[in-house]
């Protein structure tokens, strides 16, 4: 089964939360805080596995979740980082967000890996907030929440060169000739279903990847047939081999055919037809392919075209040939991607985070709802009976933004604020 397109929900670890601690060994006098720092949350990584060619195993497996980073302990000792999860999928893969629709990566290249959701980054231990004026803190960071997102994950198949055409032009058994690949071979319509990939060895040291692409029809580009389920793997292939029944055996025009296919092609997407362009003027051994082949070379006298009878294996060794020149002299199609890269490596950073992690609701004339996934997270690890708890718990709301906006709302000095299950009093210092 060859699966292209699937959705797959991911979640980076959350970090673990610094500690509250303090030396009292006998011989160590003020001994002051030693609270260790929480480990930072497992990410989400996806890496190229050369020896996969579908996403199938993604369509059983579609959430996965790194692990959690652990609390810090004490004596200034450092918790365990969350493991990380490694997603393997075939070169080729676009990974999108699906919210947003961006293009977080595109891989193509052997090993490469991406990390599409950083985990969270551990809280810092009270040592780090010990001062002149305050040489005993009692509080300590929460660990960063993982990042969740949902991602769409599209195939498009790498290729150096594409057999395109009509259906039972001889695709199929142009490929099992010239490469080891058996694609399906039978006298009906669309016998290949799906994409199949041949290694072409030109017997000069070169060798090169042919994609037999399920056969086009009319209006394939607004989806008959296979219609776009083929043609987006047309994409990143360098040359174009436009297969064509010169024996009219089928009832078809190769010369209107030839037109169909190109119209399809550019009306999908126009920068293809600017692609190097090979025609194969196949099954040359019907009674009227010499009569085709010449009114073909008339109305298409600029193009290059090859005759073959790929049964047999006649006029394949040119063709090949000038596959393999074209190939070289053309760059690779791939998409660009968001995120910075480091080529020697191939691991990219993507994840950007949402400018707004809020919303602040108004119910009555005094009162505000506010709901923020992050500042409840925050509210569970505050001791709000300790007026430091109290005064750090108003500061991070600020970081936030969140005092600013419900001031820019319209908040008044005495209003209440509501978070979850707590409520408290709207102030400069968003105190109870």
């Amino acid at each position: 089964m060859f699966i292209d397109q699937v959705r797959i929900k991911v979640k980076s670890g959350d970090g673990g939360r610094g500690i509250v601690a303090f030396r009292r060994e006998k011989y160590v006098p003020l001994g002051g805080p030693s609270g260790g720092d929480g480990g930072n949350g497992g990410d989400i990584i996806l890496q190229v596995d050369t020896n996969k060619t579908t996403l199938l195993d993604l369509r059983y497996q579609k959430q996965f979740s790194a692990g959690n980073g652990e609390p810090g302990k004490s004596k200034k000792m450092h918790g365990a980082n969350g493991e990380d999860v490694l997603i393997k999928v075939p070169a080729g893969t676009l990974v999108y967000d699906d919210e947003s629709g961006a293009l977080l990566a595109d891989l193509v290249h052997k090993d490469q890996k991406v990390i599409v959701a950083k985990g969270g980054k551990g809280g810092r231990g009270n040592w780090h907030f010990a001062t002149g004026r305050n040489n005993a803190p009692d509080y300590a960071e929460v660990g960063q929440m993982g990042v969740k997102l949902t991602l769409r994950l599209e195939l498009k198949l790498l290729a150096d060169a594409g057999l395109v055409g009509f259906p039972s032009v001889g695709k199929s058994t142009l490929l099992s000739v010239v490469s080891a690949a058996r694609p399906e071979i039978a006298d009906y319509p669309f016998t290949t279903l799906n994409p199949h990939l041949g290694l072409v060895d030109v017997h000069d040291g070169f060798s090169f990847v042919l994609a037999d692409l399920p056969g086009l029809i009319e209006g394939a580009s607004e989806g008959k047939g296979l219609g776009d389920e083929f043609l987006k793997h047309i994409e990143r292939c360098k040359v174009l081999v436009h297969v064509i029944d010169m024996s009219g055996e089928s009832g078809r025009d190769p010369v209107e055919d030839y037109a169909i296919i190109n119209r399809e092609l550019e009306q999908y997407r126009a920068d293809l037809l600017k692609r190097p362009m090979i025609v194969v003027a196949n099954k040359m051994d019907g009674m009227d392919a010499e009569k085709n082949l010449k009114r073909f070379k008339q109305a298409h006298p600029d193009i290059e075209v090859f005759e073959t009878i790929a049964p047999l294996q006649e006029g394949l060794q040119p063709l090949l040939y000038r596959i393999e020149a074209l190939i070289k002299s053309t760059p690779d199609f791939f998409a660009e991607q968001s995120g910075d890269h480091v080529n020697d490596t191939f691991v990219a950073y993507t994840y950007t985070p949402k400018p707004k992690d809020f919303t602040i609701e108004k119910f009555g004339d005094h009162t505000w709802k506010i709901t923020s996934e992050k500042a409840s997270h925050m509210l569970k690890t505050f001791d709000f009976d300790l007026p430091e708890h109290i005064f750090r718990f108003g500061q991070y709301l600020k970081k936030l933004g969140i005092e600013d906006a419900l001031r820019q709302a319209g908040a008044q000095e005495g209003d209440t604020v509501l978070l979850d299950d707590f409520q408290f009093v709207f102030s400069d210092e968003l105190a109870y």
